[in-house]
């Protein structure tokens, strides 16, 4: 069997270094437009500035995978195709793509290139999976974050698609690619646009208390005290104010996907790839997370039945982990 590869992300040149410098088989990355689910600003490239990181990734002899995983809306397909056309021009080792319209674009204008499908599709059962397989030859699936390590496990009985699933970062509750609050919030949509709050609608109001209201299009997300810090503020992760005036998370306290406990039962359900989260994230929390994921999984792979959490990976993950807690998800169970 062959052994897990470590998918890592990729915002900008410096975080694309840093991956691949810290033991990434694979960094996944997009284009500076709403082709991507990270179209945040000062993120992401151009063609041509993906050029240097691409010389980078091939001198190590690793590779790059090309997210165009939103949803294009009516007339607008063309800078969908575009960025396939540009991806393909590239050479991209694979193009993860959510949509059936492109998919079908991307695999009938390149015969031979490797698809993934995105976990924005969120296909989460074998038929699925399937089906994407017969009609568009996807090569491998990125599993929403939805699913225990036993669905795991039989869902890869009944398909010759590779699985891969996230590892570590951001955990969202929602099933990717369905989700509507930030659009609820701001009528732009995570799912068109790429970015869940865009930040164009995101405000930090100074109280006079030396406090903090942060706003996503007035709506207030969160209020802190002279003390304390904020993640980055999404509607799921929100603390918002009550009716009594106290403040409560409504629907997901921060908190952060580490499967490092885990790694052994999931390669043993047959994935083929672990996935960091964070694009969105720094060039340091990009190595950091890589070379901890590489560590565990060498470990794993020299000792099979002594493998174990090293206290220095703990520590080094909780430290850059969005929020101070961490959570295996759906795996160990619903």
């Amino acid at each position: 069997m062959e052994h897990v590869e470590i998918i890592s992300p990729a915002g900008n040149l410096a975080s694309l270094k840093a991956a691949v410098d810290s033991g990434a088989d694979a960094v996944y990355l997009g284009f500076n437009d709403s082709t991507n689910a990270r179209n945040f600003e000062g993120l992401n490239f151009t063609p041509k500035e993906l050029e240097e990181g691409i010389a980078y990734v091939r001198d190590k002899n690793k590779k790059f995978f090309v997210a165009i995983n939103t949803f294009p809306q009516l007339g607008a397909c063309q800078e969908w195709y575009s960025a396939v056309d540009n991806a393909a021009r590239l050479n991209a080792d694979a193009i993860i793509i959510a949509n059936l319209g492109i998919l079908k674009y991307a695999r009938e204008k390149y015969p031979d290139a490797n698809l993934h499908l995105s976990t924005q599709a969120s296909s989460s059962n074998y038929e699925s999976i399937n089906f994407y397989n017969t009609h568009f030859g996807i090569k491998r699936v990125v599993l929403p974050r939805v699913l225990t390590i036993e669905e795991i496990k039989e869902l890869k009985t009944h398909t010759d698609v590779e699985i891969e699933v996230f590892a570590l970062g951001g955990l969202c509750i929602n099933i990717e690619g369905r989700c509507y609050l930030s659009s609820f919030v701001t009528g732009a949509s995570t799912n068109t646009e790429g970015a869940c709050s865009p930040s164009r609608f995101v405000r930090f109001k100074s109280k006079e208390n030396g406090g903090l209201d942060i706003t996503l299009n007035d709506v207030v997300l969160n209020r802190l005290s002279a003390t304390e810090n904020s993640p980055y503020p999404t509607c799921c992760k929100g603390r918002y104010v009550m009716p009594n005036g106290t403040l409560a998370y409504a629907m997901e306290e921060p908190e952060s996907l580490n499967v490092l406990s885990t790694i052994p039962e999931l390669v043993e359900a047959g994935i083929s790839a672990l996935k960091i989260e964070g694009r969105q994230r720094t060039k340091s929390y990009v190595g950091s997370m890589t070379s901890v994921l590489r560590s565990a999984l060498d470990s794993y792979y020299a000792n099979r039945t002594g493998y174990h959490v090293k206290p220095e990976w703990s520590k080094l993950t909780l430290s850059t982990f969005e929020g101070t807690s961490e959570t295996l998800g759906s795996y160990p169970g619903k």
